[in-house]
């Protein structure tokens, strides 16, 4: 039974390994998708997450901390609401705010919100961030902000993402919440391979 386990895995990761390197310009390359950190980094995080996930909360002061340290890596945030009505409206709202270069500014302010997620809370943390809150009701409802999301939820499921956080480095996908040794060890990976 264990080999048959170690056999399926192997070939899942196989799977996955393929599904990147098929999709990598969606994954890591995507214009509508939001980038943070140097633009030009020579690594990529790629992060699936949710504003009302408690675990991507809990990795946000890590991801902060590489960002800092780590003048040469790039986040790709990949908007994931599927934690209900009120993760779908967050998502919105970020996405609006990237329309007004307020995306990463928003995103830090939402990860760092706690309490009950609602819509008023969203568009105040919106607003403390200085978008313009007028314009992004308005742009929320645009269509490419739906087109959006509805990539991210399509490209998680080819890659087996079933939950927030899902990471991807180099050629991994790692379900769930990171520390920040283990992401500092995939980031060393990525750049060094082998």
């Amino acid at each position: 039974m264990r080999a048959a386990q170690d056999q399926a895995k192997v070939e899942r990761d196989a799977n996955l390994r393929a599904t990147i390197r098929d999709r990598h310009a969606e994954i890591y390359d995507d214009p509508s998708s939001p980038v943070g950190g140097n633009p030009r980094g020579d690594v990529t995080i790629v992060e699936f997450f949710d504003y009302r996930c408690p675990y991507c909360k809990q990795t946000q002061p890590m991801i902060e901390t590489m960002l800092k340290e780590d003048s040469k890596l790039r986040i790709v945030y990949k908007e994931f609401p599927i934690l209900g009505p009120e993760s779908v409206y967050a998502s919105r709202v970020a996405l609006a705010a990237r329309m007004q270069g307020k995306y990463v500014a928003f995103h830090q302010a939402m990860m760092n919100t706690k309490g009950k997620i609602t819509e008023d809370v969203i568009l105040k943390v919106a607003a403390s961030v200085g978008t313009d809150i007028a314009r992004a009701r308005k742009d929320m409802d645009a269509p490419e902000i739906a087109a959006v999301i509805g990539k991210n939820l399509t490209l998680a499921d080819a890659l087996d993402v079933e939950g927030t956080p899902a990471f991807i480095v180099g050629d991994k996908v790692i379900p769930g919440a990171l520390d920040l040794d283990e992401l500092k060890r995939l980031v060393a990976d990525a750049r060094h391979p082998g």
